[in-house]
């Protein structure tokens, strides 16, 4: 079921609960500048070994309202932590992919891990995210031609063929996100670092990250695994940014086996 949470005055976000009554609870946080909805090939398997799935759209992507501003790791990890306080979820597994992985992080840090027992991490955009360089193009992208920034993150995306249906589907789901929200992001992967952030993080923590990533480098998935004590590294050999669509049987059973 979907419903929306109220996080500050007039600003809700977009919360898809699918299988409420599950044993174990695992939220996932999606990339930028998806949603919930890629997550799609988990959604349709783990419900049905019993786990309760949460989505949340962070603050201007997906279904969510579109504010003009809170685009800060600060915030969107005070957003997760208003989520996770009305929903009265404890004992949980957060799972975040790219800048869905660095606002864990900072959730983790910032939170004391609130309610987390467990943590998965998919090509996390972290301890750094865009280099100058990268976030400048697209953001000179995303602020006169939206379309091309799209193309060019799909075509650096994957490692594996996808068909033209699937990257049109790929496409939409970004242009669910504000033009705003999607140029203030690419600011923050510019800006901000998580590097004091990771020796905080104490929980079990579980690494995935495609070796052929173009996005963010294999690279800083060895640096996360040397600075989060308590924490494994998983390369997937056939993937690039998304591991759990390139691999997704692969990556489905690994999760479960971390979670248990």
């Amino acid at each position: 079921m979907g419903y929306y949470v109220t996080v500050e005055s007039g600003i809700k976000l977009y919360v898809e609960d699918v299988n409420p009554k599950g044993r174990k609870t695992i939220v996932f946080l999606h990339g930028w500048p998806l949603s919930h909805k890629q997550f799609e090939y988990q959604f349709n398997v783990l419900p049905a070994m019993g786990y309760r799935c949460i989505g949340i759209d962070w603050r201007g992507f997906g279904k969510s309202d579109k504010p003009m501003s809170g685009y800060d790791y600060n915030r969107l990890a005070d957003d997760i932590r208003t989520v996770v306080g009305v929903l009265q979820l404890d004992n949980f597994t957060l799972i975040g992919h790219s800048t869905g992985g660095a606002i864990a992080i900072r959730y983790m840090s910032r939170y004391n891990g609130d309610g987390v027992s467990k943590l998965v991490l998919i090509d996390a955009a972290a301890p750094t995210g865009f280099t100058i360089e990268t976030a400048n193009r697209l953001l000179t992208q995303a602020l006169n031609d939206r379309p091309k920034m799209m193309q060019e993150v799909t075509e650096t995306f994957f490692f594996q063929y996808i068909t033209p249906a699937f990257s049109e589907w790929f496409n939409q789901l970004g242009f669910q996100a504000a033009g705003w929200s999607t140029a203030a992001i690419i600011m923050t992967l510019r800006d901000e670092k998580l590097h004091s952030d990771l020796p905080k993080i104490l929980v079990p923590t579980l690494i995935v990250h495609g070796v052929h990533d173009k996005v963010i480098p294999f690279l800083q998935a060895q640096e996360l695994n040397q600075k989060i004590s308590n924490s494994q590294l998983v390369p997937f050999q056939y993937s690039g940014h998304g591991p759990f669509w390139e691999e997704r049987e692969k990556f489905n059973q690994l999760l479960k086996q971390f979670i248990g």
